[in-house]
């Protein structure tokens, strides 16, 4: 081994300036061995960089190559397999695992432990050891033999001292071992002579080293007398303990400074942030909270206190007697005021709604200075005043009054939370009775009004005669949901008979509508209708959203979130066990939200009843309530999703839309029940025109509207049942013929849809216009082989003999339809003959059409141009099959065009 050392040393390290440390002779775990040596290795410039470098013989075996080489601050754990056995194998891990097994467990030890020393002397990040043997790493490694090249110890170990002793020989070294050698001739053959002859210089050098240390204790010794005496000197010593007093005074007038300074400070906090004057006292103590004035002197109060109750006071300060009055005289300050600005406050509350109760009670529902009779009065003559403006009343001023004491209700709020709480809970439920009479009384008012759009006779709703009795029923079930008027409804159902003993139905159809003229319509009432209904809502909406605003302004509810106590949600009302009991965290707007639906609980009730009357009325009222209802949802929206308002108004919406897809299912229900006359020709089919005015009606109405997508909808669910009905009455009709209903409907259809021009019915549109054309060329088609049968018949024949493979030629050789069958065919059809039976076909045509479709003309025209292509196939046919017989019709062309004018212009 240490041949190969010296070797390796020479041929590869010495060139890069590197002294080989330790070695060992390794294989790779697991594999055919094919030997190889690791090497640790240090450089010999500075800064040190320590390697473990792979060698291995190069193929001929004749040197050595250095194969691999990692940094040795690369390498994160050495891992010996076992610290108790020996075991050759041990691993290194560098960016990956190297499993090497070594050709002796003392070899890998050494090498081990070699590399142990290098990484504590040269490395920051320590190395991990895993499995090695203490004893190992705290030995130093015994000397081997040394390298030949003249290190200090040996390579594979050494003791520390020699690894960090260990210093190569530069030029200058080397030249003075050399001259020393020289001079003692026997330096080489006596080694032994020369080491005694440098040990007696060595001793002669230690001996003048000795003297000359003794030499300088002596001179330490006296400077060390000299500063005794200095220091022993009286004057120096008294100047010492003069400063020593001096300093001392300067540090304790200085500590009593700064805690003089200290205590200022805090005396001038004490007194500046927990000193209320006494004109904030008597405000809180005394303070009218009635006027402007005493309002603000509160607010101002109430401001300062808060402020000296929350300053942030020092550690020690509440142990302070003067602060702990002050703390006790502010709380009793708190206390008081809350009590007197809520007794003060409820007050108020209760005075402002019996006043605005007052006044309404003084004034009619409909802005009369009347009183409201006694309950057990007729109030016929009061509740006919119902065509004065629909309005609700305005609590601006109530609001007005109230905002004062905002500011008060948010110190309430942030000190007194209990007290504030009640507050809220006085305030709603006084303005819940008020607004609960309120809504009520024009909610009545609005179904007079309503009630009365109705029409007697002939109105467009009219399909069976209608009894007061059960109109009154009707009324009477709508309103038991939202109360009566004080005393009597016989008023109210008087109203909605009053103009006659009977009723029309209080529904509408398609079927109606199309057997009414435009004057039977009546468009007015439903404008009417429209009018009434978005009164009721605008008039809802500022009423809501000034409450809503109101109420966050004056009880300071934001959008931040909050503690509150628990919430009943049975009823959605304000919290009333106490905050202690059982409370969780919920956001300001939602507290907002649950006082607007205590408030306005009755809206959304009120608002169905009125939609049921709506729709009872007439059942394509339930268009207008979608637009408007949609219009004020979205506005709402708007403003705010997640308010009262656009909640209520929402919830309403679907109460509407639902009613909306009920009316389109009742008429799409009506179409297939319709039953047609035997008797009688069938003509455009109600529904059909129904569908017309319906989708006029609805066009004007959607108009720009937000929910345009649920009438598109409602479109097509309504022309596909108005095209399968359409079939199903022309497959059933006795008397008209089948393409003559698919005709006349599916043109009347293609008429309104190409008028309109509604989008999303375009593919209709085309398919009505395609079944329109078919069946208009079926019923010519087969109109016109009436006139002139046995023709039709020969040719027919004709034709089928070709089909069957006859030569068209030969065909005149065929006993049945040779020339002479042909002559006696066309001699029973002359000009005269031929004119009569288009003029019978003319009368017929004119039975089965309609008169309100107009297309008696179309057809005969379609006939005439039908006639003249059978005329030319007929002329074609005798050319190619009877050439040169020399056989013609009995009339031309021209003669054709003649009969069809004439025909037409007679009738």
């Amino acid at each position: 081994m240490t041949a190969i050392k010296h070797a390796l040393q020479r041929d590869i390290f010495t060139p890069n300036d590197e002294r080989l440390l330790s070695i060992v002779n390794v294989c790779k775990a697991g594999k055919k061995k094919k030997n190889c040596f690791l090497c640790a290795t240090v450089t010999t410039e500075r800064p040190v960089q320590v390697k473990v470098v792979k060698v291995k013989k190069t193929d001929k075996g004749d040197f050595y190559k250095r194969q691999m080489a990692w940094e040795l601050q690369d390498l994160t754990e050495v891992d010996a397999k076992d610290a108790n056995k020996e075991n050759p194998e041990f691993d290194l891990h560098f960016e990956k695992v190297y499993r090497w097994v070594a050709s002796s467990t003392a070899e890998k030890n050494s090498f081990i432990s070699c590399i142990w020393k290098l990484n504590q002397r040269y490395l920051r990040k320590k190395v991990e050891f895993v499995n090695v043997s203490p004893q190992l790493l705290e030995e130093l490694p015994k000397a081997e033999e040394s390298v030949p090249s003249g290190e200090s110890q040996s390579v594979a170990g050494g003791d520390e001292d020699a690894l960090d002793d260990y210093q190569e020989l530069n030029s200058h070294d080397e030249q003075d071992i050399e001259s020393m050698m020289e001079v003692c001739e026997y330096a080489i053959s006596n080694a032994e002579a020369f080491a005694e002859k440098l040990s007696r210089e060595l001793q002669v050098l230690d001996g003048a080293n000795i003297q000359s240390i003794m030499a300088s204790e002596k001179q330490v010794n006296i400077l060390m007398q000299l500063l005794d005496q200095a220091l022993a000197e009286e004057m120096l010593q008294s100047v010492k303990e003069q400063m020593d007093q001096i300093s001392q005074s300067n540090r304790l007038i200085q500590i009593s400074n700064t805690n003089n300074g200290k205590l200022l400070d805090e005396i001038q906090f004490l007194v500046n942030y927990m000193d209320l004057s006494k004109g904030h006292i008597k405000a809180l103590q005394e303070g009218d909270l009635s006027s402007p004035k005493g309002i603000e002197a509160c607010i101002n109060a109430s401001e300062a206190l808060s402020q000296c109750m929350n300053v942030a006071l020092k550690p020690g300060h509440d142990k302070l007697m003067a602060v702990k009055q002050q703390q006790h005289m502010f709380s009793e300050l708190r206390d008081t005021f809350a009590r007197r600005l809520t007794n003060h406050l409820n007050n108020v509350f209760v005075h402002q709604v019996t006043l605005l109760h007052t006044l309404q009670v003084k004034n009619t529902l409909f802005g009369k200075s009347v009183f409201l009779p006694s309950p057990g009065h007729d109030q016929s003559s009061t509740l006919s005043q119902h065509t004065a403006e629909l309005t609700l009343p305005k609590h601006s001023p109530l609001h007005r009054d109230l905002l004062r004491y905002a500011k008060l209700m948010e110190w309430l709020k942030n000190t007194q939370r209990e007290k504030y709480d009640g507050l809220s809970r006085t305030y709603v439920d006084y303005m819940t009775r008020l607004y609960e009479r309120e809504i009520k009384d024009f909610f009545e008012v609005a179904k007079i009004k309503m009630a009365g759009t109705s029409k007697d006779g002939k109105g467009k709703f009219a399909t069976l005669p209608r009894k007061e009795s059960a109109l009154k029923q009707e009324v009477e079930s709508l309103h038991g949901s939202s109360g009566k008027l004080t005393g009597s409804t016989s008023s109210l159902n008087k109203l909605a008979v009053s103009s006659s003993n009977s009723r029309r139905s209080q529904s509408s159809s398609l079927l109606d509508m199309g057997n009414m003229s435009a004057s039977d319509l009546d468009v007015a009432d439903r404008t009417r209708f429209d009018k009434i209904f978005e009164q009721v809502l605008s008039e809802l909406e500022p009423l809501c959203l000034a409450e809503q605003d109101f109420i966050s302004k004056f009880f300071k509810l934001q959008q931040n979130p909050t503690l509150v106590e628990n919430v009943d949600d049975s009823d959605g009302t304000v919290p009333s066990r106490p905050l202690s009991e059982h409370r969780h965290s919920i956001s300001e707007k939602d507290m907002v939200r649950m006082m607007m639906n205590k408030i306005f609980q009755s809206i959304e009730t009120e608002l169905n009843s009125l939609i049921a009357l709506g729709d009872k009325i007439d059942s394509f009222n339930s268009l207008y309530m979608l637009v408007k209802m949609s219009h004020h949802v979205w506005t709402a929206e708007n403003v705010d999703p997640a308010s009262y308002l656009s909640t209520t108004l929402g919830n309403v919406l679907v109460t509407v839309k639902r009613n909306f897809d009920k009316c389109i299912s009742g008429q799409i229900r009506q179409m297939e029940e319709v039953k047609i006359s035997k008797k009688s020709k069938v003509g455009i089919l109600p529904f059909v025109t129904g569908f017309e005015e319906f989708a006029k009606l609805a066009e004007a109405i959607f108009r720009n509207a937000e929910r345009r997508g649920d009438l598109d909808k409602a479109y097509i669910k309504l022309i596909r049942a108005v095209f399968s009905n359409v079939e199903k009455v022309a497959n059933e009709s006795q008397k008209t013929p089948r393409d003559v209903v698919m005709m006349e409907n599916f043109h009347h259809i293609f008429s309104t849809l190409s008028s309109l021009k509604i989008s999303c019915l375009e593919a209709e549109r085309k398919e009505a216009k395609q079944k329109y054309t078919e069946h208009l060329q079926s019923y010519v088609i087969n109109s016109l082989g009436q006139p002139l049968e046995k023709l039709n018949h020969f040719f027919e024949g004709v034709e089928a003999r070709v089909a069957q493979g006859v030569r068209e030629e030969e065909v005149s050789y065929q006993l049945a339809f040779n020339k002479q069958e042909l002559r006696k065919v066309i001699k029973e059809y002359p000009g005269k003959e031929v004119k009569k039976g288009l003029d019978n076909l003319y009368k017929k045509v004119d039975k089965h059409l309609c008169e309100e479709e107009n297309l008696l003309q179309v057809v005969w025209h379609s006939m005439q141009d039908e006639f003249i292509r059978q005329y030319k196939h007929f002329e074609g046919l005798i050319n190619r099959c009877y050439p040169g017989s020399g056989i013609t019709m009995e009339f031309t062309i021209q003669d054709m065009l003649e009969y069809f004018s004439s025909i037409a212009q007679s009738h």
